[in-house]
């Protein structure tokens, strides 16, 4: 009697497979298994994390892919509190001096407006604009839904703004440009403001003076830390300790998910049956309940879909552009340094081309993290391509070498030749949230209307930072859980 309780049980425990292991799809796994779901993870590479790759070598630590990351989102808050990495988390060492050029020159960016008054980094008409916005745009009209973030900054605060703040900083971290990009897709809490407040100064002073007085820190900690952090041993860290809670019999490495198919019985929650590489007639389990899908729009397009039988077409899926980015990691002896800058990191505009440089910007890592580099040593992490130098981004080693060496020349004043450098290469770093991003979310939502216990999480879908990647994966676990529940007896 107790052995059939037992196998019961066992058959009541739903099924779900989640597609990807990069941050999104680790999160979406840890809280399916977290609630008593069976999870099975398919991963086309041959490693956990996706963008999130960290170094270990010789004595230096570095990241391949993101950063840093921070804590916005109450997900992320949950996940660190959840899995133990509290005592691991680094914060960077004067994180909030950062730096843009200008006229071939970094300048620390202001970050009050005092310093905004006394710094060069704009002309006194910007600055001005700047200081007179919530008086000026207190009652504007809402922007065009297809305005570009270029477009929607300059009604604001005016095209030197947009050139020497905003392209840089969009350029460092989507690997995009100003006027490529959706404002509505790229920046829509922003967006929101304006529709909400009119200006864009005043709508985030009264929501943040709001979220101060509305909501407490989600685990109680008013102590804590803002701003951008890591992990000790870098930011895989994390994806790791996700990794070792859903357990390495739940991930499938090398597994790229050829077909899948959905079948319904006696109207239970359906049937997904899932086709791998190399042996697509290889079946993993008889069936599963429920589907995450977090692999980029572009993959999924590839994908073969069969629902009860007939074939289900993704021919509405709209093509998706991609930014490319080189990463490079050099070191230089400190003596070979003549003008090292204390911070974060330096970013360029696009207009700085003009005065030689080529890179997109260069994070300070060892200044941020001292442990990442021994301390005779500079460890600089550079980016090179996206929409600005796409095919810069693809050219060799030695030609980065070249183009880096340069640069940091120029920024910092280096001598010599790096004592150690390498590099990674994305091909598809960002997904690239243009004016007509919104026909990829409507067909992202079609997919989930129309398949039944599938859902998508990922970049793709709710921002492109680390943390809203988590979030997108935690959601998509919560959405998946309705799901089955509503199904249950």
């Amino acid at each position: 009697m107790a052995s059939a309780t037992t196998d019961e049980n066992r058959k009541a425990v739903k099924r779900v497979a989640v597609v990807g292991a990069g941050v999104s799809g680790c999160a979406a796994a840890y809280k399916l298994k977290l609630h008593g779901l069976n999870v099975t993870v398919f991963e086309a590479d041959g490693r956990v994390g996706g963008k999130l790759r960290s170094i270990s070598q010789d004595g230096l630590v570095w990241d391949e892919g993101a950063n840093t990351m921070t804590e916005s989102e109450a997900d992320v808050s949950s996940l660190i509190d959840e899995l133990g990495l509290r005592d691991k988390q680094q914060f960077p060492i004067s994180q909030h001096k950062r730096y843009i050029v200008r006229n071939g020159k970094p300048i620390l960016i202001p970050s009050n407006p005092i310093a905004l008054i006394r710094s060069s980094l704009l002309s006194t008409q910007s600055k001005f604009q700047i200081l007179l916005e919530p008086f000026l745009w207190k009652k504007s009209k809402p922007s065009d839904s297809l305005e570009s973030v270029g477009e929607f900054f300059q009604r604001h605060f005016g095209k030197e703004v947009v050139e020497y703040l905003i392209d840089p900083v969009i350029a460092g971290t989507s690997g995009g440009d100003p006027e490529s990009l959706s404002m509505r897709h790229a920046f829509p809490e922003l967006w929101d403001l304006e529709r909400r407040f009119g200006s864009v100064i005043s709508g985030a002073f009264l929501s943040m003076v709001s979220s101060k007085g509305g909501n407490k820190n989600p685990s109680g900690n008013s102590k804590r830390r803002r701003g951008s952090f890591s992990f000790l041993g870098g930011m895989q860290t994390l994806t790791d300790a996700l990794c070792k809670d859903i357990g390495h019999h739940e991930l499938n490495l090398h597994s790229k998910v050829l077909e899948m198919s959905y079948s319904c019985k006696d109207k239970a929650a359906g049937n997904w049956s899932i086709y791998c590489a190399p042996d697509k007639n290889k079946q993993f389990q008889h069936s599963f309940d429920a589907v995450i899908m977090t692999a980029p729009v572009g993959n999924v397009k590839e994908m073969k879909i069969t629902k009860t039988g007939s074939p289900f077409l993704l021919n509405f899926l709209p093509d998706v552009s991609y930014m490319p980015v080189s990463v490079i990691i050099s070191t230089f002896k400190k003596e070979n340094v003549k003008q090292p800058l204390e911070g974060f990191g330096v970013l360029v505009p696009a207009k700085e081309q003009g005065n030689g440089l080529k890179t997109l910007g260069t994070l300070f890592s060892s200044m941020m993290f001292p442990d990442r580099a021994s301390e005779d040593l500079y460890l600089y992490t550079t980016f090179v391509g996206g929409s600005r130098n796409k095919e810069l981004a693809k050219v060799s080693r030695n030609e980065l070498k070249q183009l880096v060496t340069s640069d940091l020349r120029q920024l910092l004043g280096v001598e010599g030749e790096p004592k150690f450098l390498t590099h990674y290469y994305w091909s598809k770093a960002f997904p690239l949230y243009g004016r007509d991003y919104g026909s990829v979310i409507e067909a992202i939502e079609k997919m989930e209307k129309e398949l039944p216990g599938y859902f998508y999480a990922g970049n793709h879908k709710g921002g492109l930072s680390v943390g809203k990647a988590i979030s997108s994966g935690c959601k998509a676990a919560e959405s998946v859980i309705a799901y089955l529940e509503s199904y249950s007896d």
